[in-house]
């Protein structure tokens, strides 16, 4: 092949992936703080404590913004499609801690049963759920 061609090809090979990448969302991957070994621990500890009320893949409630006949807001989904991705890693542990009443829900504090590294891996799982793109978000917002 030619000189001039080759060139050609490389230079259509080389936009071709980057506009793949660019539509695949390549460009906002972030690398994330938690390990596969993290979301596999935090899995069985999800499914035990958290899954009863936000479901197993963490999807949560429908209505998690409208409050309950007794003023409670549901449990929300952490999975990203929710507010969850919005808070800093120090405060989804906060609350995973002492729980959700300073929100104005009903979660009891996980304190005396998950150790800080069980929290930390807990929110390893639910995070696993989330985009690339909330992800990155989430890492802009809170500075992580």
């Amino acid at each position: 092949m030619p000189a001039k061609l080759r060139t050609i090809a490389a230079l259509f090979m080389a936009t071709t992936f980057a506009c793949s990448a660019e539509m695949l969302g390549a460009d906002s991957v972030a690398e994330r703080w938690y390990t596969p070994d993290d979301v596999a621990n935090g899995k069985a500890l999800f499914l035990s404590h958290c899954a009863s009320c936000h479901g197993s893949s963490a999807e949560g409630t429908t209505a998690w913004r409208t409050t309950d006949a007794n003023g409670n807001y549901p449990p929300p989904p952490l999975n990203g499609s929710a507010h969850g991705w919005h808070h800093a890693l120090s405060s989804l542990e906060q609350t995973i801690t002492i729980g959700g009443a300073q929100y104005g829900g009903v979660m009891p504090g996980f304190g005396e049963t998950l150790d800080e590294d069980e929290v930390r891996t807990t929110i390893a799982y639910f995070q696993s759920f989330w985009s690339n793109e909330i992800y990155a978000r989430w890492q802009k917002v809170n500075n992580q």
